[in-house]
């Protein structure tokens, strides 16, 4: 029986087997604001000596010199489902225990529970979508020594972080 089940098993591994594609390091999604008070969006693809070089939503490449940009936004993963799930689960243990405390209401603590997890869950995912979706780095300004430190923190999110 069990040489039977490995022998199926191999045999699957090998039919249904695939390559599956290495995945393309992408670089940070920024919002620039140049000193004019242009305002560019787009991947970041390379950190250059004076410079950041930014693909369009369009597809064009675009480089800003350094000494152009007022801010620049580094766009942050959502914090939605994240506030949504630490709202419910500590909703839901907060009524659990509210239910449990009474050892004469036999159930309670289920329905407690499932009552403050949807109100966690509610107060989570507004929470989770109320914290800035950018983190924001002021470079006019800043003096030389500065700016080279944010551009090195910023070529480490390049899609080609080493590019000269």
């Amino acid at each position: 029986m069990n040489r039977k089940v490995s022998a199926l098993l191999v045999v699957f591994l090998l039919i249904f087997s695939v390559d599956l594609p290495a995945k393309e390091r992408r670089g940070a999604e920024l919002v620039v604001t140049k000193n004019d008070g242009q305002v560019l969006k787009g991947e970041l693809i390379a950190v250059k000596q004076n410079s950041v070089l930014l693909l369009s939503p369009e597809g064009a490449d675009v480089s800003v010199d350094i000494k152009d940009i007022d801010i620049i936004k580094i766009a942050k993963k959502s914090k939605v489902l994240k506030g949504a799930g630490i709202g419910f689960l500590a909703g839901a243990g907060i009524g659990a225990l509210l239910g449990g405390a009474d050892p004469d209401t036999e159930g309670m603590a289920l329905i407690w529970a499932g009552i403050f997890g949807a109100a966690g869950l509610l107060i989570g995912t507004i929470v989770g979508a109320a914290v800035s979706p950018y983190k924001e780095i002021k470079i006019k300004g800043k003096s030389d020594p500065e700016i080279n430190k944010i551009l090195e923190k910023l070529r480490r999110q390049a899609r080609v972080p080493n590019a000269q």
